[in-house]
C-alpha cells in the first residue's frame, strides 16, 4: 500500500528537497516535488497526489496561501514544515486544515514516521454503521462518510471525519484527551494535546450554531470533552 502512495514536497530549499527525494523514495514512495508555491499548486493539480509536505516561507506564493487554496478543493492530507520553536506557525497551520506539522530541523526518519502515520489515517475506513447522530439539524453518518448541517453537506478532512463520528459514536461520555488523541491520531501522537484543541476548534465552527457556545461538541475541563446526546 505505502508504495502506491504519491506525495508532493513543496520547498524552496534545493538540498533538502533532493534529500527528502531520496529518503522517501527509497522508502517506497511516487516523490513529485516544486520549489515554490505557485509550481506547487500547478504540481498539485497535474499529479493529485496522496499528501502533500508543505514548507511555509517560500516565493511567489507562501505555504498558508497554498494551505488555504487547497482546502478549498480538496481533503488531501497536508503536513506543514514549521521553523523550530514557532508556536504560532503551529497552531495558524492546524487551524487552517493541515493534518500535522514538523519543526525544522528535523531528522528524516521523523518526517517518514509523520507521513506514514498521516497516510495511515486518512485510508482507515469508517466502521459500517450507518447513521450514528441526527437532530433537526445536524446529521452524522460514518458510513457514507456524509455530515450534513440543515441538509447541506459539511466538507470535511479525513482527520475531522474520524474525530467527529468518534465523538458523536460516545456521545453522553467524557472522552479524555489522551483516549481521542490515541483512537484518532495514533499512540505516537500521545500527549500532543494541541491537535485535540485546535481540530475540536475547527470542528466548532463547521458543525455548531455558534461556535463560542457550542451545543455539540462540550468542554469538560481539566478532562477532556464529551458530545451531547440528541434530545
Amino acid at each position: 500500500m505505502k508504495g502506491k502512495a504519491k506525495l508532493l514536497i513543496v520547498d524552496d530549499d534545493v538540498k533538502l528537497v533532493k534529500a527528502l527525494e531520496l529518503y522517501l523514495s527509497k522508502a517506497g514512495y511516487e516523490v513529485i516535488s516544486a520549489l515554490d508555491g505557485m509550481e506547487g499548486l500547478k504540481r498539485f493539480h497535474q499529479h493529485k497526489p496522496d499528501l502533500l509536505i508543505l514548507d511555509i516561507m517560500m516565493p511567489k506564493l507562501d505555504g498558508w496561501e497554498v494551505c488555504r487554496r487547497i482546502r478549498d478543493i480538496s481533503d488531501v492530507p497536508i503536513i506543514m514544515l514549521t521553523a523550530k520553536g514557532q508556536e504560532a506557525d503551529k497552531v495558524k497551520g492546524l487551524r487552517m486544515g493541515a493534518d500535522d506539522y514538523v519543526a525544522k530541523p528535523f531528522s528524516m526518519k521523523e518526517l517518514g514516521a509523520r507521513v506514514e502515520a498521516v497516510l495511515r489515517r486518512a485510508r482507515l475506513p469508517p466502521p459500517k454503521e450507518g447513521i450514528i447522530y441526527a437532530d433537526e439539524r445536524l446529521v452524522i453518518d460514518s458510513e457514507k462518510r456524509l455530515v450534513t448541517v440543515d441538509g447541506k453537506r459539511v466538507d470535511l478532512t479525513a482527520t475531522e471525519q474520524r474525530l467527529l463520528f468518534y465523538l458523536a459514536r460516545n456521545a453522553g461520555r467524557t472522552l479524555t484527551t489522551e483516549q481521542i488523541l490515541e483512537r484518532v491520531w495514533g499512540a505516537e501522537y500521545v500527549g500532543d494535546v494541541d491537535y485535540v484543541k485546535l481540530y475540536v476548534w475547527r470542528l466548532r465552527q463547521k458543525i455548531e450554531p455558534d461556535p463560542r457556545n457550542p451545543k455539540y461538541i462540550i468542554t469538560e475541563r481539566g478532562i477532556g470533552y464529551r458530545f451531547a446526546k440528541a434530545t
